[in-house]
């Protein structure tokens, strides 16, 4: 469940990084971002 949770984060990060080109709240993007990026690797990597 982890590594789905872990999956499903870091595509929801690349899918904000497209967002990020098409809005200007640059700094909440970036945050939310990196948020996610970090779950990402330790829900999928990290055991």
């Amino acid at each position: 469940m982890k590594k789905m949770i872990g999956f499903i984060a870091f595509w929801i990060a690349v899918g904000m990084l497209l967002m990020l080109f098409l809005t200007h709240h640059y700094l909440i993007a970036l945050i939310i971002i990196g948020l996610l990026l970090l779950i990402g690797y330790n829900f999928y990597y990290c055991d």
